[in-house]
């Protein structure tokens, strides 16, 4: 993909709801409250939407059933992607080349789920996930995610040499970082010994290796830059908008052990906004688990391969560090929107708005999807503030 959106298109609103474990209300209520609060935020009324795009798996509201909510008798553009937490910047990106390109002028882009109280991941109850390679899993009972993920984790710490400090340095620091933010979900400090005393869930994962599973929803307004002047906040450049992948943990093209695809998708991300690792101010990474932050540090450049954990134990990584990651606390403590809180945190880093997780002077931020190690796509953004 090589569309430029330089100055093209930007974020001009952003709406959550409140994270819970249990929200008592549909998708489409968490979807439509969203919205709303993205289209308020943004000072935009809500008439003026001709665009809308989601994606789920199994778990949410169509973006067709949203529109029709939400009175939209006139839709120029729409996406209900299948898929996870892989997708999710790609449905911000393509949102960003569509107002670029003209076919729609403000597209609103969600992501709603009851992921504790109604459709847990890898959970009992329902169908397994639509893969070829469930069969080859299933009969052994290896479906939930940190399984799966904990086979990258064991790999990766038994090639790069990776403890069990270095994993709980990312808990730990996130935590700290939550323990700032109003809306997150965990708020109280741990310590490396209190991450150590978690139970264990699947080795090497300790419960405080894992994200949340969390009620909300989250949604962004795109349009084109010139039109994002004219609203309420300050505007949210979409620098650049990557996706890619071909390969999973499961396949016979995997990536190499402790290696993702934004090893392979990461120069194009870069080389589209003109811009280098050293360029970002803050990263929101997805943090599904908490390998997955380490090795995305050294996929998108910001150390040397197998380095992430020595740069996380540093201090790098925390507020005040070279490079604050997951300012909000991520998904580990704030809470799991699959990839969407993330893009809420950059925006209000960019805007100047995350109060006491401020991180001075930020203007470039990158925001993350999933590594793909189980759909086998992956995703990013960068953007710029201060435009």
């Amino acid at each position: 993909m090589a569309f430029d959106l330089a100055d093209k298109a930007a974020i001009a609103g952003v709406g959550y709801t409140e994270f819970s474990k249990n929200s008592g209300v549909s998708t489409l209520t968490l979807a439509t409250r969203a919205i709303m609060a993205a289209l308020q935020d943004a000072g935009l009324d809500p008439a003026r939407l001709d665009g809308i795009a989601t994606h789920r798996v199994g778990d949410s509201i169509p973006s067709s059933v949203v529109a029709q909510a939400m009175g939209i008798r006139d839709l120029h553009y729409f996406v209900d992607h299948f898929g996870g937490g892989g997708s999710s910047q790609a449905v911000v990106g393509q949102a960003a080349m569509a107002v670029a390109a003209g076919v729609a002028d403000y597209v609103v882009c969600y992501r709603a789920i009851n992921a504790r109280s109604e459709f847990r991941m890898g959970g009992t109850g329902r169908p397994t996930v639509d893969s070829i390679e469930t069969q080859y899993q299933a009969p052994y009972g290896y479906v939930a995610p940190p399984q799966q993920y904990a086979m990258v984790a064991q790999a990766y710490m038994q090639r790069y040499g990776v403890t069990e400090r270095h994993l709980g340095a990312v808990a730990v620091t996130q935590r700290r970082h939550a323990s700032l933010n109003p809306h997150a979900l965990m708020r109280t400090p741990i310590t490396y010994e209190e991450y150590l005393a978690s139970r264990w869930v699947v080795e090497p994962f300790r419960l405080l290796d894992c994200c949340l599973e969390t009620d909300a929803a989250v949604a962004v307004l795109v349009c084109s830059a010139e039109r994002a002047r004219d609203l309420k906040q300050p505007p949210v450049t979409i620098r650049a908008a990557a996706w890619g992948g071909g390969q999973t943990l499961f396949s016979n093209q995997q990536p190499p052990p402790g290696t993702s695809l934004a090893a392979q998708m990461a120069p194009r991300l870069f080389g589209m906004a003109g811009l280098k690792p050293a360029d970002v101010d803050v990263a929101m990474i997805y943090d599904c688990f908490t390998p997955a932050v380490l090795i995305q540090l050294e996929d998108y450049g910001f150390c040397a391969k197998g380095e992430g954990g020595a740069f996380t134990l540093s201090g790098a990584t925390a507020l005040g560090g070279s490079m604050p990651v997951n300012t909000h606390g991520g998904f580990l403590s704030e809470g799991y929107v699959h990839g969407w809180n993330h893009i809420a945190e950059a925006a209000a880093q960019l805007r100047g708005q995350a109060g006491d997780r401020q991180v001075t002077g930020a203007r470039i931020a990158l925001s993350t999807g999933a590594p793909g190690y189980v759909g086998g796509v992956t995703s990013a953004l960068l953007l710029e503030g201060g435009s």
